[in-house]
């Protein structure tokens, strides 16, 4: 019998956990504050003592913690990545989400008895992949790239015995889950590597009258008026002249929402929905999607036809 899916939800900080939880989350996911973690901005994240703050929180209303360790190890400082694995088994959290096989390679044999999932960065796409992820490395579950289709994710949940996890809410990343050349080519940075998407050291807001521009690394990413709340400059989500339009060209910065697809995505079997945004610090940001989505869901099930 077909259940609901999981709703997995972000937490970039303490009370974005609290929020998360308290607002219908079976699960969150956080990362540790240093690059091993692929939204690793100043001021986010967890160190020992706030996450094991946080998984106390969250268990005891039943809620599930995934710690993401999702870039890449870098040569010459392997052993930070495996002792972000280890520290996160030391915490007790109920899942690790691994990109890097090597790593991966690591956790399975060092500490089998814990549950593997394979992040998003590991970008498989097809059942060959994620059953080897399985048959190598003991995977459990499988989160899946936003560039595939529906038809495509039911295909590979059809030939895994994998759970499958979907993200249901943020925005898409054109640029193949964090392999993100247009980090890479403004700043010679890309998240798989450092940790951040824009890394904040390139980052300028310029005050101009009656506009605040802002920058990454020189390069104008978007203008807002007085009236606008200046966003973080992204590059794939900035406001572009093309043909003399200006609009998000590459990317809205709120392009996913599976609301309309629900019941599919129930009725194919998906195991959990992510909701994307570990970098927005408010609470605020968690809490909405969690609820809609929670509410949302008994009639997604209903109009599957699974119940």
């Amino acid at each position: 019998m077909i259940s609901l899916p999981d709703l997995i939800c972000p937490a970039g900080s303490l009370p974005a956990l609290k929020a998360a939880v308290d607002n219908g989350a079976d699960a969150v996911y956080l990362g540790f504050k240093n690059d091993t973690n692929a939204r690793n901005f100043a001021g986010l994240n967890f160190d020992q003592k706030t996450m094991a703050d946080g998984i106390r929180y969250a268990r005891a209303k039943g809620c599930e913690v995934l710690l993401a360790i999702n870039t890449f190890a870098q040569a010459g400082r392997v052993a930070d990545w495996q002792k972000a694995v280890d520290a996160a088994v030391d915490q007790g959290v109920d899942a690790i989400i691994l990109a890097d096989v090597g790593l991966l390679d690591y956790a399975s044999k060092r500490h089998p008895q814990q549950r593997l999932h394979l992040s998003v960065q590991g970008s498989a796409t097809s059942y060959e992949a994620v059953n080897f992820c399985q048959r190598e490395f003991g995977v459990r579950r499988a989160v899946l790239p936003r560039v595939l289709t529906l038809a495509q994710v039911e295909q590979v949940i059809k030939n895994t015995t994998v759970e499958i996890e979907v993200f249901g809410f943020g925005s898409l990343c054109v640029m193949n889950e964090g392999r993100c050349w247009l980090s890479s080519y403004a700043c010679g940075e890309s998240p798989n590597t450092v940790g951040a998407c824009s890394p904040a050291k390139y980052v300028k807001w310029d005050k101009k009258p009656g506009a605040m521009e802002t920058r990454l690394n020189g390069v104008l990413i978007d203008r807002f008026g007085d009236d606008e709340p200046a966003g973080y400059p992204t590059l794939c989500k900035g406001r572009f002249e093309v043909q003399g339009e200006t609009y998000y060209a590459l990317e809205e910065p709120t392009s996913l929402n599976v609301l309309e697809i629900l019941p599919e995505i129930i009725k194919i079997g998906v195991r959990a929905i992510k909701v994307e945004g570990r970098q927005r610090s408010r609470p605020t940001l968690p809490r909405s999607p969690a609820r809609c989505a929670r509410r949302s869901m008994p009639c997604a099930m209903a109009a599957s036809g699974s119940t």
